[in-house]
C-alpha cells in the first residue's frame, strides 16, 4: 500500500474536515422466516476454511489494494474531484467496485480480527472516494472525468444516465452501498455510509414511477439498497429496489435489453435462467428479497421457478453457472460443456447469495446443498492456494490449447483489467462462517460441517454451539450443546443429498455407486431415529448443558453420471467425495487423455498434509492401466503450473 494516498488526504483534511455523525441509523429488523448467524459472531478454528479465510485476509485483500493503487483505480476518484490531474485511468466503467468490494473484504475482516493499521488506511481510502463525489451524490469517477470518453469499446460515451444497459453506474451505487453498510457494522464509523447515502438519495430523486424509468443494466444495486434500507429504515431505498425489478422486461415506458439483462419479460414472468450468468444470480438474489421482505408470493413463485431450471438443467457438477463464454451467459438447457465452461467465480459467488436467501425463504436444506457444492468447488477453485492469483473463467477440462483464462492465458493470474473477480473474492471470503448455522423461533439449524463456535438466541433462551470435525475430509461431526438454562428445543442437522444418494435435487447428475452406508446420529452416545424434513434430521428433546450429538457422514467415493441430455458427458463418469468434486491432472497422470472408469475401477483415498496445503487424494486401480490413476481435488488444480486436467473421464 503506497503512502502517497496517505500524504494526499493529510493535504485536503483541513479543507475537507469531518463528517458530523448523523441520527443513529435503525437496527435490521426480521424479514425472512429464518435468521442466518452472522458470521461475526462464529469462530472457526479448522484446518481448511481458516487458513483459506487467512490468506484473503493477509494476501488477498493486501495484493488487490495495491493493485488498484498501480492501475490508478484510486487516481480516479481524486482526477474526478480535482485533486489530480489526468485522463481516465483504467479499462472497465466499473472499476470504481473494484476498491469498494476490497473495503467490503477489509471490513469484513476486520470485524472478526481487528486491525488498526488497516482501519487507518481504509479510512484514507474512504477520504479519496469522498473526493470523487459530485455535490449532488453522483459517483461514477470516470463520468464525471470526461463524458465523452467511453472507459470501454463496447459502451458508448454519454452524460449521466445514458446507455444504462452497459455503463454500469448503478452498478457501482450497488457495490458501493453493500460496502458502506459493511464499513458501518464493522467499525461504527458513518464516514463510508453517509457517502452512500448521498448516492442512494440522488438514485431516488432521480429514478421512479414517473421519473426515469430505466432499470439498471447489471443487477447488484437492488441488492445493495435493501440493505441500505434494513440499516437506516428508510423505507424509500427499498420501494426504489422493487421499482427497478418491477420495470424489468416491461416495454410500456422503455426499450428493453433483451435476454442478455434479463430484460425481455417481467421478472415475475420469467421461468429460465438466462442471458449474463453474474446479472442473473445478482437480480434473483434480490427478487428473493423483494419475495420475503414484502411477502410476495408473485417474486417467490418466480424464483422458485427458475431455480428449478438452474438446478435441473443449467448447473455444473461443481457449482459452477453461466456455461457460455460468448456473453458470459447461461446456455441452452443442458448446454454444459467442459472445455469451454465458463463459470465465472463471480458466477458462482452469485449463486452461494441466491441459494442462502432461498434457503431463509424456505427452509429446505436442499438450498445448502446448492451451496454446499458452490462453494467447495466453483467458488474456490478461482483463487490460487497462496491468495495472489485467480481464474476468471473455471473450466472442467484444459487441453493445454484452448487458453480459457482471461486474456488467454493458462494459468491464473495476480490480477485482470478486468478484476470482478478477485474483488469478489476479498469481500466473499470472510464472510462463510455465516453459513454455518441458522435460527429461527426454538430452532437451531446446522447447515455446514465446519469446527467452529458460536451463540445463538433461540425463543427459550441462549445456546452455545461447538462443533468439531475434520470435514470436508473426513464425515465425522461432534456437537456439543450448552443451553444457558436446561430447555426444549429443536436441533435441525442438515443430511447433505450426497450421503443419501442424491448429487443436487433434480435428475440432472446421479451416483453410479449408490452408497453403502447411510448417515447415523448419536446423542450422549445412543444411536437414535430421526425425522427428515426438508433434508433436515429433527431432534427436539430438552437439552442440557454438554449434550453432545455426534453424525456420522459416508465419506464414500462415488461416480457421477450426468443426465444423457448433456452431451458433453455422454459415455463418461466424474468422481466425488463427500462435498469435494474430484479431477484428474497431467502433473500426476501423465497419460491423462487414455484414462478410463469402469464399473470395476476402485478407489482408495488418503490424506497428503504436504500436498497442495493438505488434500484427500483419491488412488485407484481396475482391470485395465487406463483405469490406474491419482485424483486431486478440483479447486486445487492448476497450483503446481498449467497443465492438462478433466474431471470427466471416459467409460470404460
Amino acid at each position: 500500500m503506497k503512502t502517497h494516498y496517505y500524504l494526499i488526504i493529510l493535504s485536503i483534511l483541513f479543507f475537507w474536515g469531518c463528517s458530523t455523525p448523523k441520527e443513529e441509523p435503525l437496527q435490521k429488523h426480521a424479514d425472512y422466516p429464518i435468521s442466518g448467524v452472522p458470521f461475526s459472531k462464529v469462530q472457526i478454528n479448522d484446518n481448511f476454511w481458516l487458513p483459506k479465510i487467512e490468506t484473503n485476509r493477509t494476501a488477498t485483500i493486501p495484493a488487490s489494494f495495491q493493485k488498484c493503487e498501480e492501475t490508478g483505480r484510486l487516481d480516479n476518484f481524486l482526477i474526478a474531484g480535482g485533486k489530480m490531474e489526468g485522463s481516465v485511468k483504467g479499462e472497465m466503467p466499473f472499476d470504481d467496485t473494484d476498491v469498494y468490494k476490497i473495503i467490503e473484504g477489509a471490513s469484513y475482516s476486520m470485524s472478526t480480527i481487528p486491525d488498526p493499521k488497516l482501519d487507518d488506511y481504509v479510512d484514507s481510502l474512504i477520504e479519496i472516494i469522498a473526493i470523487g463525489q459530485e455535490e449532488d451524490g453522483y459517483l461514477t469517477t470516470y463520468k464525471t472525468i470526461d463524458t465523452t470518453k467511453a472507459p470501454a469499446g463496447w459502451c458508448p460515451a454519454g452524460g449521466r444516465w445514458q446507455n444504462l444497459s452497459c455503463s454500469h453506474e448503478l452498478y457501482n451505487s450497488g457495490h458501493m452501498f453493500e460496502a458502506a453498510v459493511a464499513h458501518y457494522l464493522a467499525t461504527g464509523k458513518r464516514n463510508f455510509l453517509d457517502i452512500a447515502i448521498k448516492n442512494a438519495d440522488l438514485l431516488v430523486s432521480v429514478f421512479g414511477a414517473g421519473k426515469n424509468e430505466q432499470v439498471p443494466g447489471h443487477q447488484i444495486v437492488e441488492t445493495g439498497l435493501i440493505k441500505l434500507y434494513l440499516l437506516t429504515g428508510k423505507k424509500e431505498y427499498l420501494d426504489l429496489s422493487r421499482h427497478f425489478l418491477d420495470n424489468r422486461g416491461d416495454s410500456s415506458k422503455r426499450e428493453l435489453w433483451g435476454p442478455y439483462n434479463q430484460d425481455h419479460k417481467p421478472v415475475t414472468e420469467q421461468d429460465e435462467a438466462v442471458g449474463h450468468a453474474v446479472r442473473a444470480g445478482y437480480m434473483y438474489a434480490g427478487m428473493t428479497d423483494i419475495a420475503a421482505l414484502y411477502n410476495d408470493g408473485a417474486y417467490e413463485n418466480a424464483v422458485d421457478r427458475i431455480w428449478e431450471n438452474v438446478v435441473t438443467k443449467k448447473i455444473y457438477i461443481t457449482g459452477g453457472i453461466g456455461s457460455l463464454h460468448d456473453g458470459e451467459a447461461f446456455g441452452e438447457n443442458y448446454e454444459l460443456p467442459n472445455l469451454t465452461a465458463y463459470n465465472e467465480t463471480c458466477a458462482a459467488i452469485a449463486n452461494v447469495y441466491w441459494n442462502y436467501r432461498m434457503f431463509l425463504l424456505h427452509g429446505d436444506s436442499k438450498y445448502i446443498d446448492v451451496l454446499e457444492r458452490s462453494l467447495y468447488n466453483g467458488v474456490i477453485s478461482g483463487v490460487a492456494l497462496d491468495g495472489k492469483t485467480f481464474f476468471y473463467p473455471n473450466p472442467l477440462q484444459c487441453d493445454m490449447h484452448y487458453h480459457f483464462n482471461s486474456g488467454g492465458s493458462l494459468s491464473r493470474e495476480p490480477w485482470f483489467d478486468c478484476s470482478c473477480c478477485p474483488t469478489n473474492l476479498c469481500r466473499f471470503m470472510p464472510s462463510v462462517p455465516g453459513y454455518i448455522y441458522a435460527h429461527k423461533e426454538d430452532d437451531l439449524y446446522v447447515n455446514l460441517y465446519v469446527q467452529s463456535s458460536t451463540e445463538v438466541q433461540l425463543d427459550n433462551g441462549s445456546v452455545k454451539v461447538k462443533q468439531k470435525t475434520e470435514y470436508p475430509w473426513e464425515g465425522d461431526v461432534e456437537l456439543t450443546i450448552l443451553p444457558q438454562n436446561k430447555s426444549e428445543f429443536t436441533i435441525k442437522l442438515r443430511i447433505p443429498g450426497w450421503s443419501v444418494n442424491q448429487p443436487l435435487p433434480g435428475d440432472l447428475y446421479s451416483y453410479l455407486n449408490p452408497l453403502e452406508n447411510k448417515p447415523v446420529i448419536t446423542v450422549n452416545g445412543e444411536k437414535v431415529n430421526f425425522d427428515i424434513e426438508k433434508g433436515y434430521a429433527v431432534l427436539t428433546r430438552e437439552w442440557e448443558l454438554n449434550n453432545k450429538i455426534e453424525i456420522f457422514l459416508p465419506m464414500e467415493v462415488k461416480k457421477v453420471r450426468a443426465n444423457e441430455k448433456v452431451e458433453d458427458d455422454l459415455g463418461k463418469l466424474a468422481i466425488e467425495r463427500g462435498p469435494i468434486v474430484y479431477c484428474v491432472e497431467e502433473k500426476d497422470n501423465p497419460d491423462i487423455e487414455e484414462l478410463q472408469i469402469s464399473e470395476n475401477t476402485r478407489f482408495a483415498s488418503s490424506f497428503n498434509p504436504e500436498l497442495l496445503s493438505g488434500i484427500e487424494v483419491i488412488n485407484t486401480s481396475g482391470n485395465s492401466t487406463n483405469e490406474v490413476f491419482k485424483a486431486i481435488p478440483y479447486y486445487v488444480w492448476n497450483n503446481r503450473g498449467a497443465n492438462k486436467m478433466s474431471v470427466w473421464l471416459s467409460e470404460n
